[in-house]
């Protein structure tokens, strides 16, 4: 399946499924309404920013967009890696690599090479679940910073945070860095202060 399609699908159907208007969605995601509307029709490539912003709003992660859509044949536990659902983001040119199964587990895994000079920035996004996340590089540098936390990843470098705040990748390198990302997906549990 060509992978706009694959999204456009999965956000109309989250966004329907929730009961939202494009106007309700564009107005808790900060995403204009056309430019829902296009990549609800598979007719725009949207960002990495953009999609973020959009899953945060559907109370899903990024990497849900990437899944297909429940009432599909079940799916397979294998993921062969010719049907593993490949996205380039147009504004960096990151590439990322679905590499989990589309069953439903709380425990995903992407692939990314990310290329020289490049810069990512998710803002705070508040979700329905608790998304933790590890960062293993297998290639290259990356600068990943977390909120008030920064780290410069080398080769065989690991580093776990949580996607409760802003998140920034930039690549300082010369050459593309590859890395694996594995995220795990918890219920969401209200804290007392």
């Amino acid at each position: 399946m060509d992978i706009n399609k694959l999204i456009a699908s999965r956000v109309l159907a989250l966004r329907d499924r929730r009961g939202l208007s494009l106007t309700a969605l564009a107005e808790r995601s900060g995403v204009s309404r056309s430019n829902i509307s296009l990549i609800e029709r598979g007719e725009s490539s949207a960002t990495a920013t953009v999609l973020d912003k959009l899953a945060g709003a559907l109370g899903v992660t990024l990497a849900a967009l990437f899944e297909a859509e429940e009432g599909e044949p079940a799916p397979s536990p294998l993921q062969r890696a010719a049907d593993q659902p490949v996205w380039t983001d147009p504004a960096s040119g990151y590439v990322r690599r679905q590499l989990s199964p589309s069953v439903r587990t709380p425990l995903q895994l992407v692939e990314v090479v990310f290329p020289p000079g490049q810069r990512v920035s998710y803002e705070q996004v508040l979700r329905d679940a608790d998304v933790h996340q590890q960062v293993w590089l297998l290639d290259g540098v990356m600068e990943i910073t977390a909120g008030d936390e920064h780290w410069r990843l080398e080769q065989g470098d690991c580093v776990a945070f949580r996607e409760n705040r802003q998140i920034v990748y930039a690549n300082p390198g010369m050459r593309s860095a590859r890395y694996l990302v594995g995220l795990v997906t918890l219920p969401f549990v209200a804290t007392r202060s």
